[in-house]
């Protein structure tokens, strides 16, 4: 037997199936309840039927909003494969179908995009391949699945992989000088919620900022270490639940705060759900081994997803420069909350004949969460210049040129140009390959706010400030 048969068979051996299982539970719920609450706050109409204008991912400009009737049922769709996911059900097809109709949705519109809407796409398609419901799941119940109490070693290794993955490339993201020599854009956004009870006098200061900035960036650069390890495991589990817990407290970033502590159970112990809900889960029965090791076939391809998701978020690194400014490589590389970027955006029209430029505002093609969304991102602006050389050269009768005044601030800079205005946008083709037509990273730091007083001062305050809503609440108790 080589070292490669034995490598398979190693990934090949039996561990307990019940952390997969609670995974599977946890994910699936999780899933539903979000396509349930993006329909109860207009979600479709918001998204996919208001704006007249959709962005569209290099290599999926086929993928474009249906009609609400449709969308919606996407996202019930989306609901019922989350539960069938979560009991267990057709699991393999769930999760599947799943996979296909959130896809659809998320690339349907570049404005719309998050990084954990990329991280449940892959989820949900490594679900599909793992062997999830043969344990307290209804397939095993039925018999549509063999019911065992173990998985492949594989399975769960697997789902380490990728949610650990986010970890790294996000502590990547953030050893940059922006997030740890000036705390930015972070001040920037803590500094908007001041008005916050009780912890309003700490927020906005450059202190904090800088302190929570580098919160951050330990939580990320440690989390996959310290889950791996035995003994600090359960501190890890709390540093990343707390973690989360506050910024889904003070930022709106849908369920990302919630996938991220699910996706650390998979860290512990394969069998710690029997210890924790014995009469729920029961106890570990033999342990039978696999059948039979993973095929060549399927190693190579289980080799060549994780090489895939390693080289995707390192693709930006290609392109030199900043990546937060220029964007070539931002998206899918895990680059999470590392940049604010505010911009005015201006297209001239230039017609042949004509003595004067016409200027165009996005605003006649976007809505306000769209203009907010694509001034900061150079494809974007590219594209938007596409569809108004094409409407304005329908119009006309023949071609036009379109060039953009784009002033653009990051993590609180001045304004600087992000694309060149002597650049005719509509004969520029977007791609993979380096754009010349995005100026250079301004010099110089950040904006940093000084802080008006000490700290101590400010805690005083905030501790005031509880003290006061505590006497008011024993009152209105009383």
């Amino acid at each position: 037997m080589n070292h490669f048969e034995r490598r398979l068979r190693t990934l090949a051996e039996p561990v307990d199936a019940a952390s997969l299982a609670v995974f599977r539970m946890l994910f699936g719920a999780l899933v539903a309840a979000s396509a349930v609450r993006f329909l109860l706050k207009g979600g479709v109409a918001r998204c996919f039927v208001e704006p007249i204008t959709f962005f569209h991912y290099t290599g999926f400009e086929w993928v474009v909003p249906l009609s609400a009737p449709v969308m919606t049922g996407l996202y019930v769709a989306q609901a019922v494969f989350g539960v069938c996911i979560a009991v267990g059900l057709l699991h393999r097809f769930a999760s599947i179908a799943f996979f296909a109709v959130f896809t659809y949705a998320h690339l349907a519109d570049v404005s719309n995009y998050l990084n954990h809407y990329h991280l449940v796409s892959l989820l949900a398609l490594l679900l599909a391949v793992v062997p999830a419901n043969r344990f307290a799941a209804l397939d095993a119940k039925l018999g549509i699945a063999r019911a065992s109490d173990v998985v492949p070693r594989w399975s769960i290794a697997l789902l380490r992989f990728q949610v650990g993955l986010v970890y790294v490339f996000a502590a990547v993201a953030k050893a940059q000088p922006d997030w740890l020599l000036h705390g930015q854009p972070l001040q920037i956004w803590m500094g908007s919620q001041q008005g916050l009870p009780i912890v309003g006098p700490l927020l906005g200061r450059h202190d904090v900022a800088l302190a929570l900035s580098w919160a951050g960036f330990l939580n990320d650069a440690l989390a996959v270490p310290l889950l791996l390890a035995p003994r600090t495991r359960r501190f890890a589990f709390a540093m990343i639940v707390t973690f989360h817990a506050v910024t889904n407290q003070f930022f709106n970033i849908g369920i990302f705060p919630w996938l991220m502590p699910i996706g650390a159970t998979l860290f512990f112990e394969p069998s710690y759900p029997r210890r924790m809900l014995p009469k729920l889960f029961g106890s570990l029965r033999a342990v039978s081994p696999e059948p039979n090791a993973p095929s060549r076939a399927f190693a190579f391809a289980l080799a060549c997803f994780v090489a895939i998701q390693v080289l995707v978020p390192l693709r930006c690194f290609a392109y030199g420069g900043d990546v937060i400014w220029h964007e070539q490589g931002m998206r899918f590389s895990w680059r999470v909350m590392v940049r604010k970027k505010s911009g005015s955006i201006t297209y001239r029209v230039r017609i042949p004949g004509r003595v004067r430029d016409v200027e165009v505002h996005p605003r006649r093609y976007l809505n306000d969460f769209q203009e907010r969304e694509f001034a900061g991102q150079p494809d974007l602006v590219l594209q938007l210049a596409h569809r108004i050389a094409a409407d304005v050269g329908r119009t006309v009768g023949h071609p036009v040129e379109v060039r953009a005044d784009a002033w653009v601030s990051l993590n609180g800079r001045p304004p600087a140009r992000m694309i060149d205005p002597e650049i005719d946008l509509a004969k520029v083709t977007d791609g993979f390959a380096f754009a010349r037509y995005i100026l250079p990273t301004p010099p110089g730091p950040p904006a940093v706010f000084p802080d008006r007083e000490p700290l101590s001062q400010a805690v005083e305050r905030a501790f005031v400030g509880w003290l006061d809503a505590s006497r008011r609440t024993a009152l209105d108790q009383n």
